[in-house]
């Protein structure tokens, strides 16, 4: 039924266990897999009148996040090398990481996203929610939510 899956990750353990899981899914029924990480924005503060002076260049934090984002990448994709699955990967840039998941899903015509639930409950799910809820809400194409 599924051909192509998209597995976001975060770097967390969550998402790499759902990382093992989506590979031993896609190795069962054949399918593709595109794991995604997606990196923050340069973060830039305001308060009051003014800009709060971050010691961080753009272009160092550019390069923490690029090293972050290849070294959970690379975990994935050894994750799915040893369930015998052959990897595409796609890194990109966002504030808005459930909105790129989306997107990412489409452009690569991806007809699963595979992804981690980071298990808000109660009051702080209903009020902070997370990506997978906003991916859950937002996506048209099937989510499956390891837990």
């Amino acid at each position: 039924m599924f051909k192509h899956l998209l597995i976001p990750i975060d770097g967390s353990e969550l998402s790499l266990m759902a990382v093992r899981k989506g590979a031993e899914f896609a190795s069962e029924i054949r399918a593709l897999v595109t794991l995604l990480f997606v990196k923050p924005e340069y973060p830039v503060s305001y308060y009051g009148d003014g800009a709060m002076i971050d010691p961080t260049t753009p272009e160092e934090f550019s390069k923490l996040t690029n090293t972050i984002a290849h070294r959970n990448l690379k975990s994935a994709e050894e994750i799915c090398a040893a369930a015998g699955i052959t990897t595409t990967t796609v890194t990109e840039t966002s504030d808005v990481p459930y909105d790129v998941i989306i997107s990412t899903a489409e452009q690569k015509q991806c007809d699963l996203i595979f992804m981690a639930s980071h298990g808000r409950r109660g009051i702080t799910g209903l009020l902070l929610g997370s990506e997978t809820q906003k991916v859950l809400t937002h996506s048209k194409i099937p989510v499956l939510v390891y837990r």
